[in-house]
């Protein structure tokens, strides 16, 4: 989010950061030096987005004085390094197991979060299960869809993008989390017939009639 907010604004939403108690509109003023109305537009269209939002009433000798402080949204738009602290972790895990029992891990890792997805799919017939994955799967960034070959009535998930590229593409072992997860789901074999980390268009998983 942070390459939508301008400039002066992300200036702002520094001072907030090194200023986690909030300042007052005439706080930023000075600092920037820049009119009081000024700091007011931009605090608007802050405010408006979601980055920050009104802390405490500061009780002065004159006037109480309002301060604004970060929320969560302005907290993350400050750089993050997620996937680097996750290729270390991956990183030491396969050293420290071997390839294999890491590839049982993430089997592992993904049959258990569809445990506990598992009551979203009771009772539904595949194509009602499909369409719950694809819900799932979207909610995770997937953006996901159900291709359907009528002439021998195949099924095939296909996802546009992978939400971990860079990782699997030094973690092969990574793609068995997905696999896991979709066959679990729909309780159904599948085939990864196409993979994003190993050069394809999309991620496609084709679903095996039993």
């Amino acid at each position: 989010m942070a390459e939508k907010i301008r400039s002066r604004q992300y200036q702002i939403l520094e001072l907030l950061l090194a200023n986690k108690a909030g300042l007052s509109i005439d706080e930023i003023a000075a600092e920037l030096t820049i009119s009081r109305n000024a700091v007011q537009q931009h605090f608007a269209v802050l405010e408006r987005d979601g980055y920050i939002q009104t802390g405490v009433l500061n009780k002065t000798a004159g006037r109480p004085v309002r301060s604004y402080i970060l929320t969560e949204a302005g907290i993350n738009s400050f750089p993050k390094q997620y996937a680097w602290f996750s290729e270390l972790i991956l990183n030491d895990l396969k050293n420290e197991i071997g390839s294999e029992a890491f590839q049982r891990y993430l089997h592992k890792l993904g049959n258990n979060l569809s445990q506990s997805l598992l009551s979203r799919f009771e009772g539904k017939e595949t194509d009602e299960r499909i369409e719950e994955l694809l819900k799932i799967m979207d909610g995770l960034g997937f953006n996901a869809k159900n291709i359907t070959d009528s002439a021998n009535n195949e099924r095939t998930i296909e996802a546009c993008n992978c939400i971990y590229h860079d990782l699997a593409q030094k973690h092969e072992e990574i793609c068995e989390f997905d696999r896991t997860l979709i066959a679990s789901l729909l309780d159904k074999d599948i085939e990864h017939v196409e993979c994003m980390a190993k050069g394809g268009g999309v991620c496609r998983f084709k679903i095996i009639n039993k």
